[in-house]
């Protein structure tokens, strides 16, 4: 088997494919990061300090030389962070909100080795359709929000509550696809 390019610090299944989707030969490393968001800090800055964050502790775990990609999407509405619901009431609150109208999905992408680091930020602005509570419920029982970042998912079933994006459709899912393997390139270019 050829040599090993990158390594991955997710267990998200969607990162997984997504990655795999640009023919890079890599494999997962099991990171433990507290996602809690500090006093202060700006959506886009925690996003982007969770990716960093997840990649660092990624080259912690490995050689330090191969290089290690780490990501992270929130659901951003009128400057709140929307993260996995914790039980129905969440995420029946989460879905009101997005109800009707326009919200950002931040994903931030950080490659990482011991001697250099570079984090990307996608921000994608997405509008949902009005949402009727039926619609909420029926959502929620079918088990694809629990573990979404603003209780949805763009590439299931919650795509059918999506009137359009402005952005990247990859970055919803969870990992930018083209800024991805631009920042793969560099990396591998250097290691040569």
């Amino acid at each position: 088997m050829s040599a090993l390019q990158l390594y991955l610090a997710s267990g998200s299944p969607r990162r997984k494919e997504l990655l795999a989707q640009l023919g890079y030969r890599f494999e997962r490393v099991v990171v433990d990061v507290a996602e809690c968001h500090q006093p202060g800090e700006s959506p886009s800055q925690y996003v982007q300090r969770l990716s960093l964050e997840k990649a660092q502790a990624g080259v912690a775990a490995t050689d330090g030389q191969t290089p290690v990609l780490g990501s992270d999407t929130i659901v951003v509405v009128d400057d709140e962070i929307l993260e996995k619901p914790k039980d129905f009431a969440d995420a029946q609150r989460m879905l009101r909100l997005l109800s009707g109208r326009e919200h950002q999905v931040m994903t931030a992408v950080t490659l990482a080795t011991a001697a250099r680091q570079d984090t990307r930020l996608v921000i994608t602005n997405v509008w949902f359709k009005p949402l009727t509570e039926q619609e909420i419920e029926a959502y929620w029982q079918s088990g694809e929000p629990q573990d979404k970042a603003g209780s949805y998912g763009i590439q299931g079933i919650g795509g059918k509550f999506i009137e359009r994006i402005d952005g990247s459709y990859y970055a919803v899912v969870g990992l930018p696809l083209m800024e991805t393997d631009i920042m793969v390139q560099d990396f591998l270019s250097l290691s040569i």
